[in-house]
């Protein structure tokens, strides 16, 4: 099978255990209240499933290879050592550090470091226009999300 059935596959599975907690668990602790609402806190993570669900099944049947005959698979397991897997894996852990920094050190200094390191290691080295950018992208989500939403987000590191 080739790679990309199988990470289909594995996003299938992991798209069918979240729509299980969707669809079974998340709506079992709702306060009577909003149990008549339309819209329920599990909403969109079922509408996230099913769309996952199809998507990785479109792909784990070959739908979209259909038009494509004599053609090899665009990704060659056999030589991943070719792809960027350094810079993909570099990203994966700048995720982790990023969700685990982000109370710490608060959400603009992280947001900024994780966009600004993020576009270095994608290759980005203008470096006049990467900071100015990363830092107003870091402070406009966060007065979107903490001052017009009124979601509260900590700006600052804890120790201030």
């Amino acid at each position: 099978m080739a790679l990309d059935r199988w990470v289909a596959f594995v996003i299938l599975c992991a798209a069918l255990a979240y729509g299980y907690a969707a669809f079974f668990t998340m709506d079992a602790s709702l306060p009577p209240f909003m149990k008549r609402n339309p819209i329920w806190p599990s909403t969109f993570p079922k509408v996230l499933c099913v769309m996952a669900v199809i998507t990785s099944l479109f792909i784990l049947l070959g739908f979209e290879k259909a038009a494509e005959t004599g053609k090899k698979p665009d990704i060659d397991y056999r030589r991943l050592g070719d792809y960027h897997l350094v810079h993909a894996l570099l990203l994966i852990g700048l995720m982790v550090a990023y969700a685990l920094c982000l109370r710490p050190l608060g959400f603009l200094f992280s947001t900024f470091a994780f966009l600004a390191i993020g576009a270095f290691v994608l290759g980005e080295r203008k470096f006049h226009i990467l900071i100015p950018v990363a830092a107003l992208a870091s402070g406009t989500v966060w007065y979107l999300v903490d001052q017009v939403l009124g979601i509260f987000l900590r700006p600052w590191p804890m120790f201030f």
